[in-house]
């Protein structure tokens, strides 16, 4: 198979690169890595001469190139399905495609009033203008997919999903502007997920950028 190259904006503040490049180094998916600095001079230009939609992330295959996180998600899961990126149990396979396109469409509050900032932790915030409804349901979620379909491991579908690549940029949110009340198989949850190797190596690739300047 010809390499994967996934194309991404700043690791500290790009929440929709963080779901693609978490889903493929969390499942062990060798990639190229190509970095495209936001918010620069020559961001808008580099990213228009390179980008299918003129945002990151996207995905190139060959001469292929696939933009948006979800559909990403699902083309990796089509080339390696002995990763099994989604749940084996068809029932929890739909509710794992739900809460994914959930995550995909919605909780616009929480996105633009808690944007993600990966290397801060204890943040003062707002939970007005609707952020408290959106933690309220992602804390819903959380405890449903973990009580029901968890007990195979620590993630929401007990293995590995796709599900939880969707969800680590507000693992990462949850923890810049915390603390918060959650259910006690959220907060588990949310504290497994941001001790993982790839969230620590993610990390540490957004404090040598936020470095450099």
């Amino acid at each position: 198979m010809s390499d994967l190259t996934l194309t991404i904006g700043d690791k500290n503040l790009s929440s929709w690169s963080l779901r693609p490049w978490f889903l493929m180094t969390q499942a062990g998916i060798p990639f190229t890595e190509e970095n495209i600095r936001l918010d620069r001079p020559t961001s808008r230009k580099e990213l228009s001469e390179k980008s299918p939609s003129g945002l990151v992330p996207f995905l190139t295959h060959d001469e292929l190139q696939i933009w948006d996180s979800l559909a990403i998600a699902e083309y990796v899961n089509e080339l390696f399905p002995e990763k099994q990126l989604w749940p084996e149990d068809r029932q929890a396979r739909a509710i794992a495609r739900a809460v994914s396109s959930e995550m995909h469409s919605g909780f616009s509050a929480l996105r633009t009033v808690w944007p993600m900032v990966f290397t801060r932790e204890g943040l003062s915030h707002v939970t007005s203008g609707g952020v408290s409804r959106d933690i309220d349901r992602i804390n819903d979620l959380w405890t449903l997919c973990r009580k029901t379909y968890g007990s195979g491991g620590d993630f929401l579908f007990g293995k590995f999903s796709i599900a939880d690549a969707m969800y680590a940029p507000v693992v990462s949110r949850f923890v810049t502007y915390g603390p918060l009340e959650l259910s006690p198989e959220a907060a588990t949850y949310r504290d497994m997920m941001f001790a993982l190797p790839a969230m620590k190596k993610w990390g540490d690739g957004a404090r040598a950028e936020v470095a450099a300047g």
